[in-house]
């Protein structure tokens, strides 16, 4: 059994928020710096940020004697990434998300340099920002250290209120959420007739059809709004008498999912669900499309402001959400220890004393400080402790936020280092409607890292694992199209009878396992 968990322990990874670090002075430049330029690959198709021309950027530069050139896929992340292992080609910094399979692989010194070893070769202030359990987190079986994570955040941090808010939230828009009477759509009827009644009034908005409901994303495996979001919104525990609870099979869960099924039955929610991207879902919130919303908060961060410059009575704001039969409070997932990227040095780097020298300046105070907040007195000031934007650049924030990203680069443009346990020493003065959602749900916020497994890819269980989530992704939408509760029924035994087939107890007996030891490395209980 140890064996096996040095295996799994090797390879698993944790979901949910912020990192805590320890800070020291400030990492200055030396008095001549020999300019060298790094390919920085991130593993997001939708990421276009580039370097160099914003003022930020050119600060780090000046600062570190680094440029770089940032390579995005533009197509599947995962058939570039893997194109770039096997070619061999692989960039020298890259960025991917902790979840992501190809993390494994790259925890390897033929593909990736052990951070421990360039930091105490050439940077050694780098472990006065890592923090201590991000680093045991991420230490491989061989003692050295890879990767290191942005926005993590300890189970001690989270209790402590560092960070601790929630991305999860259902959003309403204000203006018709109010015309409505703000109603209750924490119950299965009020929510159904609330969504009726804005579809009744209100069927076209600034001249597009009213969007009664908006859910992130359908992938492969399914669709986040409607699967652990929803979960989470309905408080459907992790864990029941020390084994990992079947979450999909609960039936608060189900009662919900129908509930969805029947305003799909009445032309509410229609097959557009199915296909609509993060792009288009941008557009039609800063056309205020979208009665409501369970979705992340932070990705309509740039809509709001859009909104708050065009229509400001029309922005979203956080309200309870569906909750089950027991009208139990939300348990909301945070980011983890794992955080949400990770980011290593290849071997294919010519400069490695450079680039963990470049990666410890963006860890360090002065960092931070620059892609959080922008330099100090062109950027922002200080006023009763708090930092505010100045007038120029608050008008480019709320006013044209794709120029504040081009041409200023502050509010983690560059996120890739972000540690928000730190930048929250420094609050920066925003307007409530962006505040509302993140304060909202700090009520309800809860460390779940524990909980949130990946398998490495090289376990046997994974790939009963992947067949499973796939097994779901194709079973979601049928649901939702389903003609009758009893139809819905009879595809949900369906899926159960195949999944079991496939080998979900032993599956589960695994995630308990690693759920387990995931507790005792964190000390909890």
């Amino acid at each position: 059994m140890k064996q096996r968990l040095k295996i799994i322990f090797a390879s698993i990874l944790v979901l949910c928020t912020f990192s805590g670090c320890a800070t020291s002075s400030p990492v200055n430049p030396p008095e001549e710096i020999e300019e060298v330029n790094l390919d920085w690959y991130i593993n997001f198709s939708w990421m276009s940020t580039q370097w160099g021309a914003s003022d930020v950027s050119k600060e780090i530069t000046n600062h570190t004697g680094v440029s770089v050139d940032f390579m995005m896929p533009t197509g599947n992340e995962s058939e570039k990434l893997n194109a770039m292992i096997a070619q061999d080609s692989l960039p020298d910094i890259i960025t991917l998300g902790w979840w992501e399979p190809q993390v494994q692989t790259l925890m390897n010194t033929e593909y990736t340099y052990p951070l421990n070893e360039l930091a105490e070769q050439y940077s050694p202030e780098f472990f006065d920002y890592a923090g201590e359990q991000q680093l045991e987190w991420y230490r491989s079986s061989n003692g050295n250290v890879y990767c290191y994570p942005n926005c993590s955040i300890s189970p001690e941090d989270h209790d402590n209120g560092a960070a601790r808010a929630s991305n999860q939230s259902f959003l309403v828009r204000k203006d018709i959420y109010e015309a409505l009477g703000s109603p209750d759509m924490s119950t299965p009827e009020g929510f159904m007739n609330a969504i009726r009644l804005a579809a009744e009034k209100y069927p076209y908005v600034n001249g597009q059809p009213l969007i009664p409901f908006g859910a992130h994303e359908f992938d492969e495996y399914g669709c986040d709004s409607l699967g652990g979001m929803l979960m989470n919104f309905l408080a459907v525990p992790f864990e029941e008498d020390g084994k990992m609870y079947d979450r999909t099979s609960d039936e608060e869960y189900l009662r919900w999912l129908k509930v969805f099924r029947q305003l799909f039955s009445e032309g509410l929610i229609t097959s557009d669900i199915f296909v609509v991207k993060r792009a288009q879902m941008d557009e039609r919130i800063k056309n205020g499309q979208y009665f409501c919303m369970l979705y992340q908060h932070s990705d309509i961060a740039e809509d709001q402001k859009y909104i708050l410059d065009n229509d400001p009575e029309r922005v979203y704001i956080a309200v309870d959400g569906p909750k089950n039969s027991n009208g139990d409070p939300h348990r909301l997932a945070s980011v983890g220890i794992n955080g949400w990227t990770v980011t290593f040095i290849t071997k294919n780097c010519e400069n490695p004393e450079k680039a963990i020298e470049f990666l410890t300046f963006l860890m360090s105070e002065e960092g931070q400080k620059l892609t959080y907040l922008g330099v100090e007195g062109k950027h922002y000031t200080w006023e009763n402790g708090e930092a505010k934007f100045t007038d120029e650049v608050e008008e480019l924030y709320y006013g044209n936020y794709n120029k504040f990203i081009s041409d200023i680069g502050a509010d983690n443009t560059y996120w890739m280092m972000e540690n928000t346990v730190m930048q929250n020493k420094w609050p920066l003065k925003l307007d409530e409607v962006l505040l509302q959602p993140q304060e909202w749900s700090e009520q309800y916020s809860y460390y779940c890292g524990q909980y949130e497994i990946n398998l490495d890819s090289s376990l046997p269980e994974y790939k009963t694992e992947t067949k499973i989530k796939t097994l779901w992704g194709t079973t979601l939408p049928k649901l939702l199209m389903a003609d009758s509760d009893q139809e819905f029924d009879r595809i949900f035994d369906e899926y159960l009878e195949e999944r079991d087939s496939l080998g979900f107890d032993e599956l589960n007996d695994l995630y308990t396992e690693i759920m387990l030891s995931n507790k005792e490395q964190l000390g909890l209980e």
